[in-house]
């Protein structure tokens, strides 16, 4: 596999010393994994950072080799991570993405719509500006995959909005994350916690 694509960072997982395994989702191609020489560095750990724009240079010299990431940051969502909601919707939005999807099948949609929702997160005055996106793109992930996803949610009400995330939680666990839902659903349960916090 060798491609140059934007890409939104998924996940990093370190690997070694300096180095990291990145997840990353392309339009084009999906989800890709690398591997980013230095990634731990000085240099370097800006940029891999889960939420994060960048441009994606891949390259492997055969279909069963972990290939070689070159990453160089686009747009950064890194100030908004020292914000406890807004840290904590990237976080469970990056994580789904990276746990719920196969690796190197294109989804253009999800790729727009996760890119639209991390601009909202990171550009709307509050939550309630960005968490009907939210369920939105819970939505949309569920249909893509195949599992429907109930109703498109139209409200703006702020405790329809809570109800709809609540509704898609059993979904989520049940079809997309199944065996792997530990600490995927944790991160979804602290954004709940904190959602609920602006209604009190």
């Amino acid at each position: 596999m060798n491609l140059r694509a934007p890409a939104i960072m998924l996940a990093a997982r370190l690997h070694g010393e300096t180095a990291v395994i990145a997840r990353l989702l392309t339009a084009d191609y999906g989800m890709v994994a690398g591997y980013v020489a230095g990634g731990r560095g000085r240099n370097l750990r800006p940029v891999v950072i889960p939420g994060n724009l960048v441009d994606l240079d891949l390259r492997a010299k055969s279909d069963s080799q972990l290939p070689f990431a070159k990453v160089e940051l686009v747009e950064s969502r890194a100030p908004w991570l020292s914000e406890p909601l807004p840290a904590a919707a990237i976080e469970w939005a990056c994580a789904l993405t990276a746990t719920a999807l196969l690796e190197r099948q294109a989804y253009p949609n999800l790729y727009e719509a996760l890119d639209a929702l991390l601009t909202a997160i990171c550009h709307a005055p509050s939550a309630r500006g960005w968490a009907s996106a939210l369920v939105g793109y819970e939505t949309l992930l569920m249909r893509e995959l195949g599992y429907g996803g109930g109703e498109r949610l139209v409200s703006e009400d702020w405790p329809e909005i809570l109800s709809a995330f609540d509704r898609l939680a059993n979904p989520l666990e049940r079809y997309l994350l199944a065996d792997r839902r530990g600490d995927v659903m944790a991160a979804r349960a602290l954004l709940r916690a904190r959602l609920g916090r602006i209604s009190e």
